[in-house]
């Protein structure tokens, strides 16, 4: 009696079913992203294609848009992992509509509409709202450090940028001057060739790279003598030398780096080490939906502390959610003086870590809980530590890590999204907020309800007419 196998049959024919729609469960996230598509305002990527249908056709922009959307929910973000997908995955040929754009089609559209495509950020909002997803009694800021498409070994000194940009317009000099001897003053030649033109892209970005390092000089220098001139009208008013150490001089401008690469990113400090890239920044609501998302060039988060907040009530007001932000929770890295001091009294309350998270946390553990108002003349400092070790402070701020510390672990660990694709601030930026936009798609996708099936979840709060 020989053995019980299922028959492997590779030469049998089947019918496939004639709808491609068919070949998905009707719960799939392909159709939730095609759906969530056609409720989006795509007005200003549509307004960049010519109205009289003149040249060549262009790809579908609303397909275009859900293909992108759709690869950016599963962690695909390489324009060839993108276009191979469109030939082999069943959910992104459903998507394309069993197109195929090329992986040039695909990173050109990303490029040329990286604005247009950032307002789905504002989109999901506006759709996590309509569902009751956007309660901001309580939200939580924090930042995370992305890579960007560039190398920490690309990081050069103000001297050696100086003598490249020198060296580049001394070849571009001669090179001018031996065309002008070959085709003579007032005729262009032939089109030069891909080495100079990569040249050209190169004296560009060193020439932005050296642009940044003199700003930053000049900047340095003129707060430094400013702060001079403050000390000794204090000193001339107080009629004596005041304490502590003299201001420090800026650091020789000559020794400060710029990448040539991404000339804006910044070397950025992480638990692992350093890495060349942006700080990520987001403001997380309970149902860990993002209402603020911004990468900025920042190493440090003290500064953005109240520009995260400004932004997570605009783009509340932009979709029209009535609720004002209560409370917003952050760690040390946001802590400063001078954040509490520029703080609104009529606001969001401030609940901010003084203290590096475990330490934070070892002391509410620790310490016993504190009562009444903080005591006469305390400082910036000693009036949030009460305020946070009050039994108020401590649940409050325990929510913090697990509002906010699991968006990032489902971005880059779940999507595997640690960094971005492309060079830039501007166009981080707008990457950021489709990573940020997608996580909240998918939270509102995943939101399910009782007793109703997943698969008319986005039909209820994206697209009522179709239940």
């Amino acid at each position: 009696m020989g053995h019980n196998f299922i028959p492997v049959d590779r030469d049998q024919l089947y019918l496939l079913p004639p709808s491609i729609k068919d070949w998905l469960p009707e719960d799939h996230v392909a159709f939730f992203v095609l759906d969530v598509t056609e409720e989006m305002d795509l007005s200003g990527i549509y307004s960049d294609y010519r109205p009289d249908g003149w040249g060549a056709a262009a790809h579908e922009p609303a397909m275009m848009t859900a293909l992108l959307v759709y690869a950016y929910c599963v962690g695909v973000r390489s324009s060839r992992q993108i276009e191979r997908a469109c030939h082999f995955d069943v959910a992104f040929r459903v998507i394309a509509a069993n197109q195929t754009p090329d992986h040039t089609t695909i990173s050109r559209f990303r490029a040329r509409h990286e604005q247009a495509l950032a307002r789905v950020f504002n989109e999901s909002l506006r759709l996590c709202a309509s569902a009751g997803m956007t309660s901001v009694g309580v939200v939580a800021l924090d930042g995370t450090k992305m890579a960007t498409d560039a190398s920490r070994g690309a990081n050069r000194t103000k001297a050696y940028i100086d003598a490249e940009v020198e060296k580049i317009l001394a070849d571009a000099a001669r090179i001018d001057a031996e065309e002008d001897a070959r085709f003579g003053p007032d005729n262009r030649g032939d089109e030069p060739p891909a080495a100079l033109r990569s040249r050209e892209e190169r004296r560009r970005r060193f020439a932005q790279a050296k642009a940044r390092l003199d700003a930053e000089e000049a900047t340095a220098k003129a707060e430094y003598e400013a702060l001079l001139a403050r000390r000794a009208a204090t000193e001339a008013e107080l009629g004596r030398k005041l304490r502590g150490r003299r201001p420090v001089p800026p650091k020789d401008p000559a020794e400060k780096r710029a990448n040539t690469s991404d000339p804006e990113s910044r070397l950025m400090k992480t638990r692992g080490g350093y890495l060349q890239g942006y700080n990520a920044q987001a403001v997380v609501n309970e149902d860990q939906v993002i209402v603020a998302a911004e990468a900025t060039d920042q190493p440090a988060d003290v500064t953005l502390l109240h520009p995260m907040v400004a932004e997570a009530q605009a783009n509340l007001a932009e979709i029209g959610e009535t609720d004002e932000i209560e409370v917003v929770l952050a760690d040390a890295g946001y802590w400063s003086d001078k954040n509490m001091q520029a703080a609104d009294p009529d606001g969001p309350e401030l609940f901010v870590a003084t203290n590096k998270d475990w330490r934070q946390r070892r002391a509410m553990r620790d310490q016993p809980a504190t009562t009444g108002p903080p005591p006469d003349g305390a400082s910036f400092r000693e009036q949030m530590d009460h305020k946070l070790f009050t039994e108020r402070g401590r649940d409050l701020y325990k929510k913090r890590q697990v509002i906010v510390e699991p968006v990032f672990g489902q971005i880059k660990e779940v999507r595997a999204t640690r960094r971005f694709s492309r060079r830039g601030k501007a166009a981080a930026d707008a990457e950021w907020k489709l990573i940020c936009g997608t996580h909240n798609l998918l939270k509102l996708y995943r939101r399910g309800r009782a007793g109703e099936p997943r698969a008319n979840i986005w039909r209820t709060t994206v697209n009522p007419a179709t239940s």
